[in-house]
């Protein structure tokens, strides 16, 4: 015997009549008045979120009912929909951007089992509510950020003259450090921008081992994040002075000018002092005079 449920109305007082019911009841004044009959067949439930959109179009509206009432695999790419609506594929494309703006369209590039690579649409009766598994996304490869520029090196000191011979041997210096410290190993560019200032260190008496001694000494023991720029600063903080002026220890005789003379011996002009006797007249092997400045 079957559960009787007294509390439930029969089926048939479960409609009301035509006459009785509430959105047929009469109005005093214009407006819209409701003719409603419960659908119990092909009938879809539209929420008044969107039918009453403030900011969809007509058209968005009507699509997103449309597309809401099709099963499951319908096709619904703008092609499909404009052979089956009048308002053209421009007017429909723009429908259903407005619908991906406010979250009732979705559009996603997914891998089948079979490997092959669609688009789906997922239609969404309440955004930002309920959950909707799909399938796994196509991942396209990201484009690598830009790095920053490198900020510059810092200035070096710069040689009193230009030697092929000097900068070569600073640059063998350079080239060099790495097997003291394998941080410091350098680049060809980053070298040739230290070149000069290791030049400038050489022509002030000091040997490459003073100069490398002075760039490897007291290195950090963390990371060299920029080892070139360290190397730049030490060139330049720590540059000795130049050497001091030394004059030459001796300095070659200047030759006197004496005015013309008349030789003693045979009376004959040439330079040298009064009384004195030319080379020839000369005995003895004394130089001609000169004197030191």
């Amino acid at each position: 015997m079957d559960t009787q449920h007294p509390s439930a109305p029969a089926r048939a007082h479960a409609r009301l009549a035509d006459n009785k019911h509430p959105n047929r009841r009469g109005h005093s004044g214009g407006g819209l008045i409701h003719d409603h009959t419960r659908h119990t067949t092909r009938f879809t439930v539209i929420g008044n979120h969107l039918a009453q959109h403030p900011e969809l179009s007509l058209l968005a509206i009507g699509l997103a009912t449309h597309i809401q009432s099709l099963p499951q695999s319908a096709r619904v790419d703008i092609k499909s929909l404009a052979s089956r609506f009048t308002e053209g594929a421009t007017r429909i494309a723009a429908a259903l951007r407005e619908l991906e703006t406010h979250g009732y369209l979705r559009r996603e590039r997914v891998r089948t089992p079979a490997g092959r690579i669609v688009t789906r649409t997922i239609s969404c009766n309440q955004p930002g509510r309920g959950g909707h598994t799909a399938a796994e996304p196509v991942r396209r490869p990201s484009r690598p950020a830009k790095k920053p520029p490198r900020k510059p090196l810092p200035a070096v000191p710069q040689p009193s003259y230009s030697s092929p011979t000097l900068l070569q041997t600073a640059t063998d210096l350079l080239a060099d450090l790495r097997r003291t410290d394998p941080r410091l190993l350098l680049s060809a560019c980053d070298t040739a921008h230290l070149a000069p200032g290791v030049a400038a260190w050489l022509e002030r008496d000091l040997g490459p081992t003073a100069v490398r001694h002075a760039l490897t000494a007291d290195l950090p023991p963390e990371d060299l994040r920029r080892p070139a720029a360290l190397l730049a600063h030490r060139l330049t903080a720590q540059l000795p002075p130049p050497p001091p002026f030394r004059a030459p220890a001796t300095q070659p005789p200047v030759r006197v000018q004496y005015p013309m003379t008349n030789c003693d011996g045979c009376d004959r002009g040439f330079r040298g002092p009064e009384g004195s006797r030319c080379r020839d007249c000369r005995t003895d092997p004394t130089p001609e005079p000169t004197e030191a400045t």
